[in-house]
């Protein structure tokens, strides 16, 4: 069952849940800094010098994120939105509710992945990686989600649809490519 088949999701309702998640996740990231025991622990095995080529793709990350959203939520019709599709489906009227979910398994896992780092490098055991890992898939999927989604919205001819996929495409990048598989796999677990 889809989330739009339990409850209507209204554009307004996305916009106050980015605005809501979007901004935990910021508070998230100052909040896990500032108690870390040691930042640079949250690197885990990547070097400095190969971190600072990462930074400027954060910063692009968060462009994308706020381009997708720019353009779905405040440049288009609401009615777009409700015609969102996964690239092999058809259009049902519940676009809203797979954007929210794309949404939310971005915005949420990514305001708990620092803390759950820091679980991690605090109390290691056994269980303590799949939470971290774990939390990041989630971050992969919701991406892949909303790039699927704009690339149907790109397909379907909705406006900014590729600009979208390009915002998508950003995200990927930082989210996909850096945390979910290289930090993995540099991490000392």
């Amino acid at each position: 069952m889809a989330v739009g088949n339990i409850m209507q999701v209204s554009r307004q309702f996305l916009r106050i849940f980015i605005f809501i998640f979007g901004t935990l996740v910021l508070v998230s990231y100052g909040y896990g800094v500032s108690h870390a025991p040691d930042t640079t622990a949250l690197w885990g095995g990547i070097e400095w010098s190969q971190a600072k080529f990462i930074v400027p793709f954060m910063f692009l990350a968060a462009f994308g994120f706020l381009m997708y959203w720019w353009i779905i939520l405040y440049q288009n019709e609401a009615s777009g939105i409700d015609e969102l599709r996964w690239p092999w489906g058809e259009s049902n009227g519940h676009g809203s509710g797979r954007l929210l979910l794309a949404f939310a398994l971005v915005v949420i896992p990514s305001a708990l992945w620092l803390e759950a780092t820091i679980y991690h490098i605090e109390h290691e055991s056994s269980w303590t990686p799949m939470l971290v890992v774990g939390v990041l898939m989630l971050v992969c999927l919701g991406n892949i989600m909303m790039g699927l989604l704009a690339f149907s919205a790109r397909q379907d001819g909705v406006p900014g649809g590729g600009a979208m996929l390009v915002g998508a495409v950003l995200l990927g990048i930082q989210c996909i490519i850096f945390d979910g598989i290289y930090w993995n796999l540099k991490y000392p677990w």
